[in-house]
């Protein structure tokens, strides 16, 4: 389950973040990036305000890495009751000092070390904060607005990162100019939380103030842990959202779809079975044709549409898994990966090889959902049945 994080500097801005479904409710002055600190009686204040309501993190402010001030300033944090505490780590010598000072405090409150995409990011620092029971490591970005945390580590490389935390027990989070587009492409990656600003405001400017509207666009993109019908009122069901997605139980009917594709992409893939081509870096060109049950309504906003940027992120991902022996093997895993998506009732790929022959040898397969699996009962997407009808193109 992925947490959405707000970042509000007032109580004005946690009530429409709280009244909007977000999970955590994160107190920063966003005029001062990139982790722009509230005075320590306006975080208290706020955190009574908030009584309990919601999980609250703080920033401990854009702070050099000396142990002595950044323990004082988590100190002075834990203090007024938050639950998390993010504290940036920047490149420098003093990383390890700094968490031998703040472990202490572990046990008080729980410590999310940030790291900033477009400075260096050690993340060979990651065992270290695991031993000194931090509660988990987030991506974030120095120059907000400019660009955006995919710009700077892809998506392999933010799988790595999750990844990495998964093995030492510590939360990943991930943030820094997101945009709902970008939402759909993190999700498969299953971070324990994303974290927005600009998103939730007017025009994506993180300085303006929260916009209601906004909020609920990120929070419907972000599948929620339980619905309203498991006891849990005050939890909002985007009926729309579950229809765009393909959450649907309608069995009666034909049903309708559209096709969102992605053609001629070529990549660089370590793939082949001969000894020759092994540790050899060779062109491929993927073809990939995605039927997407269709709204019963007209796209809108992202609430209502299947990306053709999670077709990319897919085989992005699967290249990043290392050397494949056929072609037939990375059509076998897109088609299965794209069907993992619950409103995905088709797909085909095509895989070729460019640098054999003069030119092009490969393979095309066309696999399908079974006719019984539109009838879906999952809520999430990766949940879905994977019953699959194959057939060679």
């Amino acid at each position: 389950m992925t947490l959405m994080l707000a970042s509000v500097a007032d109580i004005a801005e946690a009530e429409t973040a709280i009244v909007e479904g977000a999970d955590i409710i994160d107190l920063k002055d966003s005029s001062q990036e990139p982790l722009g600190g509230l005075p320590i009686a306006t975080i208290r204040s706020l955190v009574a305000a908030i009584a309990r309501r919601r999980v609250v993190s703080a920033v401990a402010g854009d702070l050099a890495m000396v142990p002595g001030r950044l323990r004082e300033a988590a100190e002075s944090l834990a203090a007024t009751g938050v639950d998390y505490i993010r504290i940036g780590f920047f490149p420098g010598e003093n990383a390890g000092a700094c968490i031998d000072a703040l472990q202490p405090l572990a046990s008080r409150v729980r410590l999310i070390a940030v790291f900033l995409a477009d400075l260096a990011c050690d993340l060979s620092l990651l065992p270290r904060f695991a031993s000194a029971q931090f509660a988990g490591v987030m991506l974030d970005m120095a120059a907000k607005g400019e660009t955006r945390l995919i710009d700077h580590r892809d998506i392999a490389a933010l799988k790595n990162f999750v990844d990495a935390c998964r093995q030492t027990k510590l939360m990943a989070g991930l943030a820094g100019s997101l945009e709902p587009p970008d939402i759909a492409r993190l999700l498969p990656l299953d971070p324990d939380f994303l974290g927005f600003r600009g998103a939730l405001c007017a025009a994506g400017d993180a300085t303006a103030r929260l916009d209601a509207d906004h909020v609920k666009l990120v929070r419907d993109l972000i599948p929620r842990a339980r619905l309203a019908t498991e006891g849990h009122e005050d939890v909002k069901v985007d009926l729309r959202l579950l229809a765009g997605r393909g959450y649907s139980g309608e069995s009666q009917g034909k049903t309708e779809t559209d096709r969102v594709f992605v053609h001629d992409l070529v990549l660089p893939v370590l793939i082949g079975a001969y000894d020759f081509e092994r540790g050899k870096l060779q062109r491929a060109r993927f073809s990939v044709d995605v039927d997407i049950r269709r709204n019963t309504h007209h796209a809108e906003d992202m609430r209502d549409v299947f990306s053709y940027d999670v077709v990319v992120d897919t085989i992005h991902l699967i290249l990043s898994r290392g050397h494949v022996d056929l072609v037939e093997t990375l059509a076998e895993r897109i088609a299965d990966a794209l069907l993992a998506y619950p409103r995905v009732c088709r797909v085909i790929a095509r895989v070729e090889k460019l640098d054999v022959i003069e030119g092009q040898v490969g393979v095309e397969i066309t696999r399908e959902r079974a006719a019984e699996s539109g009838k879906l009962h999952q809520l999430f997407s990766g949940s879905s049945d994977l019953a699959v009808t194959k057939t060679n193109g």
